[in-house]
């Protein structure tokens, strides 16, 4: 039986919880068995860059777990026996929640499955036991669907809601299906009084559905969003203007592309070799950890780094005094 996962990172049944729920349901009648959690409901502390998890897999000593131990482990179990995850966001200042971004940063590199799967596959060429190696279901095909939801009446306050929605998916290589950003919410006083709405999530839920029971990997890769986008890897229209002000860039792929307009409208052309190097793809991941891997400068580089902190160390700024 399939399993798919639902995440809401909104209020208590208020718009996402509402919404993830009704995608759920519809996965749940063609068969699914579904698991749905509430962000907010979970202690999560905050990463601290300590750089542990990556560390221990490129030594060969870890198998790419947060050192920090919290009901992310919650989280993280129920992702990895999922086969898709659907995840709700509002909108907190133009993107998303301050806990949507310190769960990504906690799955950040740890899950990387560039440096899981290298970690995995050299320890069981050193003949390491199953309990010593990354979790092998790191490497699971996995489907998504991303709901960006907003109360502005304008769009463009909510933009970059569903491109950051992009960092829980990318560095365990899940595919995302479809999209949907739900803006101008406050015009409702519950999602559940927008009949076009509440059908677009279960439309979400049979696209979840259809991806996973999808019989080719071309069909459960099928792009199922109302709206192509720009990016045809990612589908997104944000777009980054390049230093030589002649091409821009995909801000969620990192893709290279060239901008043009035709017939008066914007254009925007990706190479294949570009499409292939995003972020959201192996080679574009792989690009980066082996960046990682062969740049980063090691501890100790630095022979007197001590000596150069140590105007530092001490140095404490007072509180201001006065309002002059």
């Amino acid at each position: 039986m399939k399993k798919v996962l639902g995440i809401s990172f909104g209020r208590k049944m208020a718009n996402c919880d509402i919404m993830v729920k009704h995608a759920l349901m519809e996965c749940e009648k063609a068969g699914c068995e579904v698991q749905f959690i509430r962000a907010d409901e979970l202690n999560v502390s905050n990463c601290t860059g300590c750089i542990a998890c990556v560390i221990g897999m490129v030594t060969g000593r870890g198998k790419g777990y947060c050192v920090r131990h919290d009901d992310f482990d919650i989280l993280d179990g129920a992702v990895m026996q999922s086969d898709a995850v659907i995840l709700a966001c509002p909108t907190y200042e133009t993107s998303v929640t301050g806990r949507f971004k310190t769960i990504c940063d906690r799955i950040g590199p740890s899950h990387d499955i560039t440096f899981r799967k290298a970690a995995y596959e050299e320890g069981l060429a050193a003949g390491k036991p199953a309990d010593q190696l990354p979790d092998p279901r790191a490497f699971k095909k996995r489907s998504a669907a991303l709901i960006a939801v907003g109360g502005a009446m304008t769009e463009n306050w909510i933009a970059l809601t569903l491109p950051m929605m992009y960092e829980f998916t990318f560095p365990m290589g899940i595919d995302v299906i479809d999209a949907v950003e739900y803006w101008g919410a406050m015009a409702t006083e519950n999602v559940l009084g927008s009949p076009e709405m509440m059908e677009r999530m279960a439309k979400v839920g049979r696209n979840i559905v259809a991806s996973i029971n999808a019989e080719t990997e071309e069909e459960r890769l099928a792009w199922r969003g109302d709206e192509e986008g720009v990016c045809p890897v990612c589908h997104t229209r944000l777009l980054q203007v390049s230093h030589d002000k002649n091409t821009v860039d995909c801000v969620v792929c990192g893709s290279h592309g060239t901008l043009n307009l035709v017939d008066g409208k914007i254009e925007v052309s990706f190479t294949q070799e570009e499409q292939d190097r995003s972020r959201l793809r192996w080679i574009g991941k792989l690009e980066h950890s082996t960046e990682i891997k062969t740049q980063a400068a090691p501890s100790g580089s630095i022979k007197n780094l001590k000596e150069l902190k140590a105007p530092y160390v001490n140095y404490a700024a007072k509180p201001f005094t006065s309002e002059e």
